[in-house]
């Protein structure tokens, strides 16, 4: 019992670290040398040079990096650029029009980069100015490019099921199956609401809202269709079986360097420059998750875990309840830390408890996914809020105001995911019953 009143008095002073502005890899880990220090005294130096070397001596570990240079050259071959050009056609005709390329193209980025601010940034730089040219209401434009940019980290290949996957010790690959499903799902609630309102708010058809013949559409997206292509690739050959994540990675690096090829974009400095912005990404992610590891080390030192655990069992908390007061717990922590700092900093202590409820990890990683996502449009740190502020000069009640609506369709695809667990289930039962 002491040792458990110890560790969570330092979780305090980790929170205390945090809101300081101080890394939050060497938050994570300081605080727990401290800790084994204090509980562990001779055996803390072991303790801490195996945590940070099962750290990083991960195979999985090695498909992050290569997603994140895959990403990076993709995204230097100025497919974004040929994004609107390419999409406009297939949607303009559909109530809404050309507001559905902020959701498609947002979805379509999202399985390339892998980051939630990037894709908000990179379609809102090239939507913006056309669908204001046309006439669309400002409101609508901002509420889908805050809500849609959120798929970046739940569509995959994601770096954040690949982070989660390693400190749960979960299949990233069925993560990566799982993941299909309620992407899906939240790009289909975005584009019928934006439907919807567009029946209800009639606007004049403009020109470029004529009917195109079916070659002229395919020509407008040539470029646009070898990218999406290699994507169908690189996760078909997870979903079938045919490669491991890390193996699909390599693919998608060897596909992105052929499509940057024959597009010419491939140079010196665009490959320096995507191997630099790879590996400062990965470096970053690598650096908390080595933190993490020990503060992980003395959770388990302390026994706080399994009390926990215990605790959830002991006292009878539904998996409902559990699930209600963690999703309120990961709603405030959203407005202190990103992603990826949310999941390795809670994982030692969530996870046991959800276990013990009876809860699937990989169900919960989705779950706890898309909580990630809500966070990214909540105020008052909502990154994705303040991407648009920077984009369209609004201040951030405006902006906050527009993404209310998809805060609460990203709410409503938290709850079907916990009445239907099928949702993100059902494909990773059918590729491991083959």
């Amino acid at each position: 019992m002491a040792s458990t009143i110890g560790t969570l008095a330092l979780l305090v002073v980790l929170l205390a670290l945090l809101a300081s502005g101080l890394w939050i890899g060497f938050a994570l880990g300081a605080v727990g040398l401290i800790g084994l220090l204090l509980l562990g005294g001779p055996t803390a130096g072991s303790l801490v040079a195996t945590s940070l070397w099962s750290s990083i001596n991960s195979w999985p570990l090695t498909a992050m990096p290569l997603f994140l240079l895959m990403g990076e050259i993709l995204f230097r071959t100025r497919l974004a650029d040929d994004m609107f050009r390419g999409l406009s056609p297939w949607v303009a005709r559909l109530p809404g029009g050309l507001l559905h390329v902020n959701i498609i193209g947002c979805g379509i980025l999202a399985a390339i980069v892998g980051s939630s601010g990037v894709c908000a940034a990179t379609i809102g730089r090239m939507s913006l100015p056309e669908l204001k040219r046309q006439g669309y209401d400002e409101s609508m434009m901002i509420g889908t490019l805050t809500g849609s940019g959120t798929l970046g980290i739940l569509i995959p290949p994601s770096i954040m099921m690949i982070v989660y996957g390693i400190v749960g010790q979960v299949s990233i690959a069925r993560l990566f199956i799982a993941g299909v499903g309620p992407g899906l799902l939240i790009i289909a609630l975005f584009m019928g609401y934006v439907i919807v309102w567009s029946l209800l708010h009639p606007r004049p058809l403009m020109a470029i809202d004529k009917r195109l013949p079916f070659l002229t559409k395919v020509k407008r997206s040539g470029r646009l269709i070898p990218a999406m292509l290699l994507i169908v690739v690189v996760i078909g050959s997870i979903y079938t079986g045919a490669a491991t994540p890390t193996e699909a990675a390599v693919i998608g690096v060897v596909g992105s360097l052929v499509l940057a090829a024959a597009t010419r974009t491939l140079n010196w400095t665009t490959l320096r420059e995507s191997m630099i912005g790879g590996m400062r990404t990965s470096v970053l992610i690598m650096l908390i998750l080595a933190g993490s590891s020990v503060l992980s080390a003395l959770m388990d030192y302390s026994g706080l875990p399994q009390y926990l655990a215990q605790l959830v069992t002991e006292i009878q908390l539904s998996p409902a309840a559990l699930l209600f007061w963690l999703a309120i717990l990961y709603l405030i922590l959203g407005c202190f830390l990103d992603g990826v700092s949310m999941i390795v900093a809670t994982a030692t202590v969530v996870l046991p408890m959800v276990s013990a409820a009876g809860i699937d990890l990989v169900w919960f990683g989705i779950y706890l996914i898309v909580l990630i996502e809500i966070a990214q449009i909540t105020p008052p740190v909502g990154f994705n809020l303040y991407i648009l502020q920077a984009l369209t000069g609004k201040d951030i009640l405006a902006v906050t105001r527009a993404s209310v609506p998809f805060f609460f369709l990203l709410l409503l695809a938290l709850l079907i995911l916990c009445i239907w667990p099928q949702t993100a289930l059902y494909l990773p039962t059918q590729v491991m019953a083959r």
